[in-house]
């Protein structure tokens, strides 16, 4: 279950910056969203691959 925690904690560091940009209209916040969203994104893809991998093994 550390994978989900780790993922709920990587949206949850994101929440104030989103909420900079999107409410206050924060061009810096902005920034920081999308190096989220690409942290998100690669944190994404290696969860994938490694389900993936573990699916075809037979776990």
């Amino acid at each position: 279950m550390s994978k989900f925690q780790e993922l709920s904690d990587l949206v949850a560091s994101m929440q104030d910056d989103f909420d900079k940009f999107y409410d206050k209209k924060n061009k810096a916040a902005g920034t920081r969203v999308r190096k989220g969203m690409q942290d998100l994104a690669v944190f994404a893809k290696a969860t994938r691959s490694e389900v993936q991998e573990m699916k075809n093994s037979g776990m």
